[in-house]
């Protein structure tokens, strides 16, 4: 039996003894399921804006600092619709949700692509810490509400041209009638409603009641050091203090973490989709 199949083979039981299992995603579950923020697709469907800015990727240019809101929203739109709304769940998502569906499990994801919800998984058991590209609210949060962008992202593209919209799509705040911006956190402005907190509420509460002493697997994949503190720390530290976890890790890039929690760490640095077929 290779190496591979030995880590194979210890992950499978240590989730079929698991009481739960709690999965953390970031960006490299996506970039492994085929959402393609840097390839062919990515500068095939934004060639204008590599063109004009040099965008090197689809991350890189939501931070552009566009002169008008005509062109930031232009932007925007399409750069939602192409991850968000166009994509069906894809395939390793639907995977990942058989391997875990009839297991005590919580998502917790700093993906803002809603595939976790698209693949199948329960709403009630994900905690989308980074927000969700499918929803606005006010760019300076003057109030703490969200708003569906699906059809204001529709309007855009259908009046789109040479990389802005005419002003009358570019939504406004209702309240105080200012801007509005894409509900992904990226300043202090970020809105956490009602449903974000009960979603952390859920989270912890759930941590709590097995995290701490039962028979857990931390099935963290494509986590990075983008944002370690949301996922990747607070995994490493149940590891450490829960004899009983189990982290299992996905990580091509990092796959490394504490020494003191070495034993007790799977680490796979091998194709991300062919791990978790071979786990299924």
């Amino acid at each position: 039996m290779s190496d591979f199949e030995k880590r194979i083979a210890l992950a499978r039981t240590r989730l079929a003894e698991a009481d739960a299992v709690v999965v953390g995603a970031g960006a490299g579950l996506s970039a492994a399921a085929g959402l393609d923020y840097s390839g062919p697709e990515f500068r095939r469907e934004f060639a204008d804006y590599i063109r004009k800015y040099g965008f090197p990727d689809l991350y890189t240019s939501s931070f552009h600092e566009f002169p008008t809101e005509e062109e930031r929203w232009a932007r925007w739109a399409r750069h939602i619709d192409y991850i968000r709304f166009r994509p069906q769940a894809m395939p390793l998502y639907k995977e990942l949700y058989e391997l875990v569906k009839d297991k005590n499990y919580f998502v917790i994801t700093t993906n803002v692509d809603a595939q976790f919800r698209k693949a199948g998984f329960n709403p009630e058991k994900i905690f989308e810490v980074q927000g969700d590209y499918g929803m606005m609210q006010c760019a300076v949060g003057c109030h703490p509400k969200l708003y569906s962008d699906k059809e204001t992202v529709e309007r855009i593209l259908e009046h789109s041209h040479d990389m802005t919209v005419p002003a009358e799509y570019v939504p406004v705040c209702p309240v105080c009638g200012g801007n509005m911006d894409v509900h992904v956190r990226k300043n202090g402005f970020f809105v956490q409603d009602e449903a974000w907190n009960e979603a952390a509420v859920r989270y912890e509460d759930f941590i709590t009641r097995y995290a701490e002493h039962r028979r857990v697997v931390l099935l963290e994949l494509g986590i990075g050091y983008n944002t370690p503190a949301i996922i990747r720390y607070p995994f490493e530290r149940i590891t450490y203090r829960n004899p009983e976890a189990t982290l299992v890790r996905l990580n091509a890039e990092y796959p490394a973490g504490p020494a003191e929690t070495a034993a007790r760490t799977i680490a796979f640095t091998e194709n991300m989709n062919e791990v978790i077929e071979k786990l299924l």
